[in-house]
């Protein structure tokens, strides 16, 4: 949220306008939206690293005696089958099965959670949490300016942090997470990302934050890591479909609706929204979210309209240059019997109909 005296800035601020970085406000906030270019940006983190700045997301913890039934009843995935030291994706959801926000959920010791939010969201997600709470034996704690969130993902990224943290994180498996120290941090070490690629994600204190960013991208060097603006971020995490909330989710679409429906786990038990998503996985959803391909030269954007028969029938959500296939991409509502791969539709851009064509997702998956 903006305050009154303009959008916040991260522990990192100074650090980015020193490297000369484009700043941009976003969801409240003063981030950057690239160093040396999108392009650039991102093939570095598709064939070496790129160190990213996302201490703008909120976290929460959640304990008490009920944390788990209350996590339980606000959300669609198992939440009793993490761990500590597990992670997982799950959503918010309203009563109509739609979403409130998508978030990372991760299992601490003691039966506490942390809970990670959309720097968008960060209030109105905190709002929910506590008019919720009420009904259950638990306490919610915003401990957002607690953390920085440091995220060094890319092919290069385990050898160039491994080497700074004390503990072993080589073994780490995907959605694991472990608690260590790293350059005398104690920090939340993660293997997660939003960008398709192999990583990692730093919750390190706000006060060691800039020190951290500086080593790594000083150790980094030799693997060509370089620092990655939001920019990239979108593209990277188009290209693996990975959902944005505003564009591709939101309180109108159910998770079902958009191509989600591996983190609804409707035999857990009662949750918010579940009548509404049970009754879809019994009768179908109208519409789908899609990949698709533009077949010319123009990018579909969000906001553009899917057409037929001269009225609307869809809608875009994202869509891009893809740096990595050298392809126009992007996502889209369509009605559900029009989203079977090879079918294609038209987009209005600028007053012309452009072709599209329903393709796979993952546009890009990386090899193991």
């Amino acid at each position: 949220m903006t305050s009154p005296e303009g959008p916040r800035k991260t522990p990192l601020f100074e650090a980015h306008v020193a490297a000369g970085a484009k700043m941009v406000d976003f969801a409240g906030w003063k981030m950057p939206v690239s160093y040396s270019g999108v392009i650039d940006e991102h093939l570095a983190v598709r064939t070496r690293a790129g160190l990213f700045d996302v201490s703008h997301m909120g976290e929460v913890e959640i304990r008490g005696r009920q944390a788990l039934e209350f996590l339980q009843r606000l959300t669609c995935n198992n939440v009793a089958r993490l761990k500590p030291g597990r992670a997982h994706y799950n959503a918010l959801l309203t009563p109509g099965g739609t979403f409130v926000d998508d978030l990372l959920i991760y299992a601490l010791d003691g039966g506490a959670f942390m809970v990670v939010l959309n720097a968008g969201n960060a209030r109105k997600d905190i709002d929910w949490l506590c008019e919720h709470a009420t009904a259950f034996d638990v306490e919610v704690a915003d401990v957002s300016d607690v953390w920085a969130l440091l995220s060094i993902q890319g092919p290069r990224a385990g050898e160039t942090l491994s080497p700074l943290v004390e503990a072993s994180i080589d073994a780490l498996r995907y959605y694991r997470f472990v608690h260590a120290t790293v350059q005398g941090a104690e920090c939340i070490v993660s293997r997660t990302g939003y960008t398709g690629e192999d990583g990692f994600e730093i919750y390190v204190p706000v006060a060691d934050a800039s020190r951290l960013w500086g080593e790594l991208l000083s150790r980094g060097e030799e693997h060509g890591v370089i620092p990655v603006g939001l920019g990239a971020r979108d593209t990277l995490r188009l290209e693996a479909k990975m959902a944005l909330y505003g564009n591709d989710i939101d309180e109108t679409t159910t998770v079902l609706e958009a191509d989600l429906g591996w983190i609804v786990k409707l035999d857990k038990g009662e949750f918010i929204g579940r009548d509404v998503l049970e009754r879809q996985t019994r009768e179908g959803v109208p519409s789908k979210l899609v990949g698709f391909e533009m077949v010319g030269r123009p990018i579909a954007r969000h906001g553009h309209e899917v057409v037929e028969g001269g009225r609307g029938v869809g809608r875009i959500t994202s869509g891009t240059h893809s740096p990595t296939l050298k392809k126009n991409i992007g996502l889209a509502y369509l009605p559900t019997d029009r989203t079977e791969h090879g079918t294609e539709f038209d987009v209005e851009i600028r007053g012309r109909k452009e072709k599209a064509v329903v393709v796979p997702t993952p546009f890009y998956k990386r090899a193991r």
